[in-house]
């Protein structure tokens, strides 16, 4: 079984990009054969920086492996290193109907919080599907939220293959609990565009600063408190203990204890929880060159994959 996952390197990654994407992916390594990509292409649709960029690819290669990847394991590569991607991502593309991009949501959503409406931007799915199909992925790891990308890129692979024939893989998703929507501090979903992060590897100061400021309702301290209704006891309970969990449920149900010592609780919880790969992280800034490694082996192994797939498109539409 060949396992699929990309995360793009638009900025610094947070608790929502881990328990979104990084922690379901990580554990599938264990189950099969896993390829993970640096989706610095997608980036451009977004980041104008060439030196960020970079500088960006390659910390989430850092915090990636500080977070569990395990190179023996899973390929490490940056999107940009198996060029055949955008080829196969324009072939994908002259078969795929407008209609079907105009219903991806990801697009209207983008556009509505300000970023260009590019054709990059618009033809974004197309990119996407590449990226899957091009590993002949078999399981794709993917959030409740971005299970349309999963839609769109089956959709597409079918028109392919009605047109030329049986040549591409159809993937499926794998959807877990830990990918439901992560809450950022303004109680909508965690994500850099929305500025309500909690970075994973900040300085104590600064995660507890976040912690601290995220935003409650009026409910007096002696007052019952709904923990449903609450993005701090949402982010405590995929951190902590059940007994934790349930504690803390108790506490807001009993009324009493006030929003600003939950915070507390959640703060001290989270710095515990991301401590061992704190650790890892330094022995791995430690290793002179042991990133470019991890990511050099990767991208040979991704583009031998690649290589097949792409001489069975080439064959199928009539390139070589």
């Amino acid at each position: 079984m060949r396992i699929l996952s990309g995360i793009q390197p638009s900025g610094v990654l947070h608790i929502g990009n881990y328990f979104g994407m990084m922690r379901p992916a990580i554990a599938l390594q264990a189950e099969g054969e896993a390829l993970y990509f640096i989706a610095d292409y997608h980036a451009l649709t977004s980041l104008r920086d060439p030196r960020a960029l970079r500088e960006n690819s390659r910390r989430v290669a850092l915090d990636f492996l500080a977070c569990g990847l395990d190179p023996d394991r899973a390929a490490l590569f940056r999107q940009s290193d198996v060029p055949q991607v955008t080829e196969l991502a324009w072939i994908l593309s002259t078969i795929t109907p407008m209609g079907l991009l105009e219903r991806a949501h990801s697009y209207k959503d983008k556009v509505a919080r300000g970023l260009p409406a590019s054709s990059g931007l618009f033809a974004y799915p197309v990119l996407m599907a590449s990226d899957i199909l091009i590993y002949d992925s078999d399981i794709v790891p993917v959030g409740r939220d971005q299970k349309q990308h999963l839609e769109l890129t089956r959709d597409i692979a079918i028109k392919m293959n009605e047109t030329f024939g049986e040549i591409l893989k159809l993937p499926e998703p794998r959807i877990h609990a830990e990918t439901a929507t992560v809450p950022g501090l303004d109680g909508q979903k965690m994500s850099k565009s929305y500025g309500n992060t909690i970075d994973i590897f900040a300085e104590e100061k600064e995660m507890r600063k976040r912690v601290m400021s995220i935003v409650t309702d009026s409910t007096p301290v002696e007052a019952r408190k709904d923990p449903a209704a609450s993005s701090i006891f949402q982010l405590f309970s995929l951190v902590a203990t059940p007994e934790e969990v349930a504690a803390m449920g108790e506490a807001f149900e009993k009324g009493g204890t006030g929003y600003g010592a939950f915070k507390k609780q959640l703060f001290a919880r989270l710095w515990e929880f991301f401590a061992p790969m704190r650790q890892r992280r330094n022995e791995i800034l430690a290793q002179a060159g042991y990133i470019d490694e991890v990511l050099t082996k990767g991208a040979a192994h991704a583009n031998a994959i690649a290589n097949e797939v792409m001489a069975r498109v080439r064959s199928a539409v009539g390139l070589r």
